[in-house]
């Protein structure tokens, strides 16, 4: 079984979003491309924001959505500046 759950994994995304405001994620399937996406720049070399010793890129990056280290925009929003330990993950 997948810990975070995918509910608890999008309740972490979506958790500075105002009320009324559009979430960020609205699907399972977005959390999978948004995942799928961040473990590729993990295989490709990119730093990674947890511990990640001896973890799959993959456990690695759902860690990291989890936590809020790694934030979802989409491509038609601007980015808006991250703090110093937070990356952005753009998703179309």
């Amino acid at each position: 079984m997948l810990h975070p759950s995918y509910s608890e994994i999008i309740k972490a995304v979506n958790s500075e979003v105002e009320p009324g405001e559009q979430p960020v994620v609205q699907s399972r399937y977005s959390i999978v491309i948004a995942t799928a996406k961040r473990a590729r720049q993990l295989i490709n070399g990119e730093e990674a924001a947890v511990p990640s010793y001896g973890k799959k890129p993959l456990s690695v990056a759902i860690e990291e959505l989890y936590k809020g280290k790694v934030k979802i925009v989409n491509e038609d929003e601007e980015e808006i500046p991250a703090a110093q330990d937070e990356e952005t993950l753009t998703t179309e």
